[in-house]
């Protein structure tokens, strides 16, 4: 059984099939029939792919909300795609997509991880959303969930298209930043998003490692909790999820480091951070996180949770419905929901 668990860590599962443009397919997860229409678009010299939902009402133009999945999940039946169904269902356009190198997107290296690379990729999809007919380019939202939470609240503050953002347990770091009284390190950390080199070398680059393990000590991996272990095992090992237990993870060398709390005080958008009582995960320490929230402008809300890192990504269950719905009213307060055509 040892062996059997070992052997477990290497092991991969095949990606889906990219599908045709300008087709409705079904999502039949969990036996739910959602519509959604398969998307790609361009980031960083790879095509990205994923999912635009599209409420079941009259044509027009809906808000939009863009949707990443956290640290090497995929949209494929790791809950991301859940909270994108519920969001459709209350009136919103929805893009959710596959990071640069993970599930159905493409890019090289294969599981590489890069904070600076998906956050790019969030701009991205901003754009490509822009030249959707059915969304509505003054009404723009950001979903984040752990280390995609903190991508998009450095996106937000510095593109100011996005109107409101959602995170939750964001992985703002394992300590706090500088303080940035003039604005210094945050022109900075923009410069590198917008313009710098942040591609991988030998010596910026952690792993290749297993993105969780049941044991630190024989197998050591990129998220040491014990609940990171139980919660890949119990979502990303199953069926056609494309998820993989290996990954490299890429902190570039660069002027200012890839912080959320640097930018935070610059967001123009309004803002909800669900975070975690508690945080087990080092990255998301709660400490953090609340000091983010604290340097954020109006308007804003706190809103702290139970469940650890891992409760509120947890389908079914009264978190995840308690999250989607304090999520839903915080996005119809900030966007206008009234149908353009």
């Amino acid at each position: 059984m040892y062996k059997q668990l070992i052997k477990m860590f290497g092991f991969s599962f095949m990606p889906m099939l990219a599908m045709p443009q300008n087709t409705i397919y079904p999502d039949k997860t969990n036996n739910t029939h959602t519509m959604y229409k398969p998307i790609e678009f361009y980031s960083e010299g790879a095509t990205l792919r994923g999912r635009f939902y599209v409420p079941d009402q009259a044509p027009g133009k809906y808000p939009v909300i863009i949707m990443a999945h956290g640290f090497s999940a995929t949209i494929e039946g790791m809950v991301a795609d859940r909270y994108a169904e519920v969001f459709k269902k209350a009136g919103f356009a929805v893009i959710l997509y596959d990071h640069r190198n993970l599930g159905i997107s493409d890019g090289e290296p294969r599981q590489q991880l890069n904070r600076w690379t998906q956050a790019r990729g969030y701009r991205d999809a901003i754009n490509f959303a822009l030249t959707q007919p059915e969304t509505d380019p003054e009404n723009i939202a950001l979903w984040g969930e752990s280390m995609s939470a903190d991508e998009a609240i450095v996106v937000a503050a510095i593109d100011h298209r996005v109107k409101v953002v959602v995170v939750q347990v964001p992985a703002c770091g394992r300590t706090l930043p500088p303080e940035d009284p003039d604005g210094k390190l945050f022109a900075a950390l923009k410069e590198t998003f917008l313009h710098s080199n942040i591609e991988a070398t030998p010596e910026t680059t952690v792993g290749p490692k297993p993105v969780v393990s049941f044991d630190q000590n024989t197998v050591p991996a990129l998220l040491e909790p014990l609940t990171a272990f139980r919660w890949f095992m119990e979502y990303g090992a199953r069926y056609n999820t494309g998820w993989v237990n290996n990954a490299t993870y890429v902190n570039p060398i660069v002027p200012v480091k890839f912080s959320s709390v640097i930018a935070i005080p610059h967001i123009k958008a309004a803002i909800l951070m669900m975070v975690s009582y508690d945080d087990e995960m080092p990255g998301a320490n709660t400490m953090v996180a609340r000091r983010a929230y604290e340097l954020a402008p109006e308007p804003k809300k706190l809103i702290q949770i139970d469940g650890g890192h891992f409760g509120i990504i947890h389908y079914p269950s009264p978190l995840f419905d308690m999250a989607t719905g304090e999520q839903i009213k915080f996005l119809r307060d900030h966007l206008s929901m009234g149908l353009k055509n």
